[in-house]
């Protein structure tokens, strides 16, 4: 009677840890710690305040697996402060096609500008989880790290990039400059210049006024004559319209007298140059006119020197010459 409950009791314990261990495999095949996943491994330089063991791992926001560990890691030689992220990759929610292994997957996904950066999940929370995209004109830069994992490269959220600016900013420096600026505006306040300066502007104002008046004077003494002058310049104008078009024929009348002239003058250069051409009837006749003239003119000092030396010639004749 004893042992029947004893024997109960062990089947049941057997019993027992059989589903225990069932539902740890089937835990453990849910939860990823199986065949279809693998491991990488990131290098962030800043703070990883907000991403605890657990947080997703999406690419372009599909979870495609969860951190599962954290570690930093102090360089005491350069005294540089590096945060590791070991995360565990799913293919639950990727479907692939190609005959690539894994690695080589990797590669090329890595190669192609696939890199890893904290993004927030919540700003009220501030917890933080791992965004997977495409940078493909950034460079690859891999920390120099011991790791089995294919190790993914990280690139700095516009926040980090903003953050890291405004840490390198030297505050001390800036407020000094802008203590210094102060002064310097203090001291120009303060100067006999700037004391000065209101008076200026009422000397100014007063002067600006009475220039006012004075232009306000001028054009009302003015404006009667101006008006008058524009009056007689509006008559003049009107003048002027209304003897243009006589101008205008009058000075076509005379521009066709000339054409005439110039034509006329033409046609007589044209008549002159026939006459005195060296072929023309003209120019021969006058040759011969010339010919003879030289020829009576030779006749008269002959007969004048006839006269001369014989005077009674013009009543006796001429006296012949003895031989």
């Amino acid at each position: 009677m004893n042992e029947k409950p004893h024997t109960v009791a062990i089947g049941s314990f057997i019993v027992g840890a059989l589903l225990i261990a069932i539902s740890g495999l089937i835990f453990i095949g849910g939860s990823g710690f199986g065949s279809d996943r693998n491991k990488v491994v990131m290098v962030f330089d800043g703070s990883v305040k907000g991403l605890s063991v657990g947080a997703p791992v999406a690419l372009r926001g599909v979870q495609i697996g969860q951190v599962t560990d954290i570690q930093l890691i102090f360089d005491t030689d350069t005294v540089d402060v590096i945060m590791v992220v070991e995360a565990e990759l799913s293919n639950q929610n990727v479907r692939r096609k190609g005959s690539a292994t894994e690695d080589d997957f990797t590669e090329e996904l890595i190669a192609r500008g696939m890199r890893a950066q904290l993004n927030t999940q919540s700003l009220l929370t501030g917890l933080l989880y791992i965004q997977l995209d495409f940078f493909p004109d950034t460079a690859i830069n891999l920390a120099d790290i011991e790791s089995r994992y294919i190790q993914l490269p990280t690139v700095p959220t516009e926040l980090e990039r903003l953050t890291r600016e405004l840490e390198s900013v030297n505050w001390a420096q800036l407020a000094n400059d802008m203590k210094d600026i102060a002064a310097g505006i203090n001291q120009f306040i303060g100067s006999e210049e700037f004391q000065a300066l209101p008076a200026g502007l009422t000397s100014a104002l007063a002067s600006y006024e009475k220039l006012s008046d004075d232009i306000q004077l001028l054009l009302t003494t003015s404006g009667p004559k101006f008006n008058r002058v524009l009056d007689s310049t509006g008559d003049t104008v009107e003048t002027f319209n209304n003897e243009l078009p006589k101008f205008s024929a009058l000075a076509e009348e005379n521009l066709n007298l000339l054409d005439d002239a110039l034509i006329a003058f033409q046609e007589a250069m044209t008549e002159i140059d026939a006459l005195v051409s060296a072929d023309s009837a003209t120019t021969y006749e006058l040759n011969k006119a010339l010919r003879e003239l030289a020829q009576a003119g030779r006749a008269l000092q002959l007969l004048a020197k006839t006269l001369e030396e014989q005077p009674e010639a013009m009543i006796r004749g001429k006296r012949e010459d003895k031989p």
